[in-house]
C-alpha cells in the first residue's frame, strides 16, 4: 500500500471518528429538539427513537400558553431582562477594572490582582448562604437585584483578568502620547483604549450573557414570584410531581430557550475566538 492511500485511510479514519463523538456529543440536545415534536404520551416509551413517527406542535402551543394566566413569553422577557443589564454593567465595570490594574500604579495593586485571581478560585457555592443573608438585609430577596447590581462592580474575576490581557498587549506610547496632548486617564480610557479592547469587550459580553441566561440557581434563590420567573427557573414548572407533567411543553420551551444562545454563537464566532485568541496571545 502506497503512502498516499495510507495518509488518505487515516484522513478517512480522523473524520469517521470525529463526526461519530461529535454526534455522541450532540445527541441529548437532538433527542430533546425531536421529542418536542412528539406527542406529550409519546415521548418516552419512543425515547429509543430519533425521528418522531407523528409529528406535532401542540408541545409549542402549550408551551407558550405558560401557567397561571401568564404566558411563556413572560418568562422569556424575565430573561432577557436580567441578562441584557448583568452583561452590560459586567462589561462596563470589567473594562474600568482592568484598566486600572493594567494601566494606573497604586499602592497594593499587586495584591488586589492576586485576591481577584482568588476569587476565581473559589466556588460559587461557597458565597451562597452569606450572599444570600446580605441580600436579605437589603431587602432585596424576590427582586431581581441580587442578579443584575453586584455585576455591576466586576465581581466576576474572569471577564476582569481577560481584559487586562488584551489591555496589557496595547503598546504604552500610545497612551505617553494621548497625556502629551492632555488626554486624563479617563480620555484615554474612553478614547485610546475602549476602541482597541472592543474584541475583549464583545467577547465578556458573549460569555457574560449565556451565563446569566443559563443561571438557575440565582433564580431559584432570590426570585419567589411565580410571574417573575425567568426562562431557565420557569421551565420547572412543567414537572410537577403530584400529578402529570408536559415534558412535551417542556422540551419545546427548552427548545425555544436555547435559540437566543445559539444565534448569539454563531453570528457572533468570529469575535469570539478573535477575542479569546487576542487576549491569550497579547498576556
Amino acid at each position: 500500500m502506497s503512502y498516499r492511500m495510507q495518509q488518505t485511510i487515516k484522513t478517512v479514519l480522523y473524520h469517521v471518528l470525529v463526526m461519530l463523538l461529535g454526534f455522541v456529543m450532540i445527541y441529548p440536545l437532538l433527542w430533546m429538539v425531536m421529542s418536542s415534536f412528539k406527542p406529550t404520551n409519546t415521548v418516552f416509551t419512543t425515547a429509543g427513537t430519533l425521528i418522531p413517527s407523528t409529528w406535532t406542535f401542540d408541545n409549542y402551543i402549550n408551551g407558550l400558553k405558560g401557567f397561571g394566566g401568564i404566558p411563556f413569553t413572560t418568562f422569556f422577557r424575565n430573561s432577557f431582562f436580567i441578562s441584557i443589564l448583568a452583561t452590560a454593567g459586567t462589561v462596563v465595570s470589567s473594562a474600568i477594572v482592568a484598566y486600572g490594574f493594567s494601566r494606573l500604579p497604586f499602592r497594593g495593586r499587586g495584591f488586589l490582582f492576586a485576591s481577584m485571581l482568588v476569587t476565581m478560585m473559589l466556588p460559587a457555592q461557597v458565597l451562597m448562604v452569606p450572599q444570600y443573608l446580605w441580600y436579605n438585609k437589603l431587602g432585596w430577596v424576590n427582586s431581581y437585584l441580587p442578579m443584575i447590581v453586584p455585576y455591576c462592580f466586576a465581581i466576576q474575576g474572569f471577564f476582569v483578568y481577560l481584559n487586562v490581557n488584551f489591555i496589557n498587549g496595547i503598546p504604552k506610547d500610545l497612551d505617553e502620547a494621548a497625556k502629551i496632548d492632555g488626554c486624563s486617564p479617563y480620555g484615554i480610557l474612553f478614547h485610546i483604549i475602549t476602541p482597541l479592547l472592543t474584541p475583549a469587550l464583545i467577547t465578556s459580553g458573549i460569555f457574560s450573557f449565556i451565563w446569566r441566561w443559563d443561571d438557575f440557581l440565582s433564580a431559584l434563590l432570590y426570585v419567589r414570584t411565580s410571574a417573575m420567573y425567568p426562562a431557565s427557573l420557569a421551565l420547572k414548572l412543567f414537572c410537577d410531581p403530584g400529578s402529570s407533567s408536559d415534558y412535551g411543553a417542556m422540551f419545546a420551551m427548552s427548545t425555544l430557550s436555547i435559540l437566543p444562545v445559539l444565534l448569539i454563537f454563531v453570528f457572533l464566532q468570529k469575535y469570539l475566538v478573535d477575542g479569546i485568541a487576542s487576549s491569550g496571545l497579547k498576556g
